[in-house]
């Protein structure tokens, strides 16, 4: 029979508190304990929960009734926490991006293996369903081989609050790093999974945010396909018009709000004037902070990253919020999926099914690694010039 996955979380805060609706609203899993540097978001987690918090993550790993740790902590902490809970005999889910280097990704996966306990990485927006749908179709072969891949997504995302660590790239700051995870991971489940050689231009355009804002690159698969991806994150135009829409977490943007939502993101940094209020700005806005605004629990469309067309040689495939339209050999055809119930509901079904039916996890360690090095890649590819070959290309597992 299976049992309620007891879930202990290192970092209460942005990605955690994404997660939330998730959390809150799948009977599969449930949270037992958490740890978080912030006393506010600790004393919210033990309010809403009814669970105790503790002061690090190794004593969050120490506990008895915790199965899986989810860690949610900052990018640069991710492979010393997996080890961390690794060596306390800890199933892993941790958040992307994986590592912010290669070595720490083989780090966190030869962790895992050796205390024999799974690692799962996301949520990234692989896990959407209409992702998880057109990659059906494609695996069905009812419209012939992927050639191209076209995805695109313009936001606000430089101008949100940010930590310091956050705007450096060293450090695993810029839309690379907490970006490009997202929509690499997309076009590589799509496209096979095995990129062959990346080519890049980056964007670093406001002195006040030094790292990078955009970013296009083309990426080549094994077998002749092709990704053309495309990320600019300055807050000017906001490619959820073309997604009905609908935003990156499923929640309505009636097009009557879209002046008064312009240059949000600009106006509120506005009112931080030094690195510190910043930060605290940031925390303010996460979980338990007097600023947080809960995630909407009650989405009626899938979460996204983007406007992405996949072309095969027998018609191409649009994903939506709702469903995928299919521009076949003879017709147009839309292919609904019923309304979520859950947010996210696909990473937890993921997650139960490895460590409840021994079911081989997609978003494995390897798998992510795969991901961080194309992210990689385009750093070095914009910095070179060069187009950069990739070595740590795995494909993807057809499970779930």
């Amino acid at each position: 029979m299976n049992q309620t996955l007891k879930i202990g979380v290192a970092g209460l805060g942005r990605a955690f508190s994404q997660m939330l609706p998730t959390f809150l609203q799948d009977p599969r899993v449930k949270l037992v304990a958490a740890t978080d540097p912030i006393a506010f978001a600790r004393a919210q987690f033990e309010k809403d929960f009814e669970a105790p918090t503790v002061d690090s993550v190794e004593a969050l790993c120490a506990l008895p009734e915790v199965d899986v740790v989810y860690i949610a902590t900052p990018h640069g902490l991710h492979a010393q926490h997996t080890c961390i809970a690794a060596q306390h005999g800890k199933h892993v889910w941790v958040e992307k991006p994986m590592a912010i280097s290669l070595d720490e990704c083989t780090q966190m996966i030869m962790a895992c293996q050796s205390a024999g306990v799974h690692l799962m990485v996301g949520h990234s927006h692989s896990f959407n369903a209409p992702v998880l749908q057109a990659r059906q179709l494609i695996a069905s072969g009812q419209l012939g081989q992927v050639r191209m891949i076209t995805a695109m997504n313009y936001t606000d995302f430089l101008y949100r609050p940010r930590r310091p660590e956050e705007l450096n790239t060293a450090l695993g700051g810029g839309v690379i790093h907490s970006q490009a995870a997202h929509q690499m991971d997309v076009v590589r489940l799509l496209g096979g999974g095995k990129v062959s050689a990346v080519q890049a231009c980056t964007g670093k355009w406001d002195p006040s945010r030094p790292t990078e804002g955009a970013y296009s690159a083309l990426l080549q698969f094994e077998g002749g396909a092709f990704a053309n991806v495309t990320y600019n994150g300055h807050g000017h135009f906001d490619s959820d018009i073309w997604m009905d829409h609908v935003g990156e977490m499923g929640d309505l943007k009636p097009p009557s709000e879209s002046a008064q939502r312009y240059g949000q993101a600009k106006r509120r940094l506005v009112t931080a004037q030094t690195s510190a209020e910043e930060t605290a700005l940031k925390a303010a806005r996460n979980y338990g902070g007097n600023l947080y605004t809960p995630a909407d629990t009650h989405a009626t469309n899938y979460q996204h990253f983007g406007p992405v067309i996949v072309s095969c040689e027998k018609g191409d495939i649009r994903l939506t919020p709702s469903g995928i339209w299919v521009y076949g050999p003879d017709k147009v055809d839309f292919v609904a999926l019923p309304a979520p119930t859950v947010p996210r509901a696909e990473v937890i079904k993921e997650l139960c099914l490895a460590l409840q039916q021994q079911t081989p996890l997609t978003h494995t360690g390897e798998w992510a690694r795969a991901t961080t090095e194309v992210c990689l890649g385009i750093l070095q590819a914009a910095e070179t010039g060069q187009s950069v070959s990739m070595a740590h290309q795995i494909a993807a597992h057809h499970g779930h």
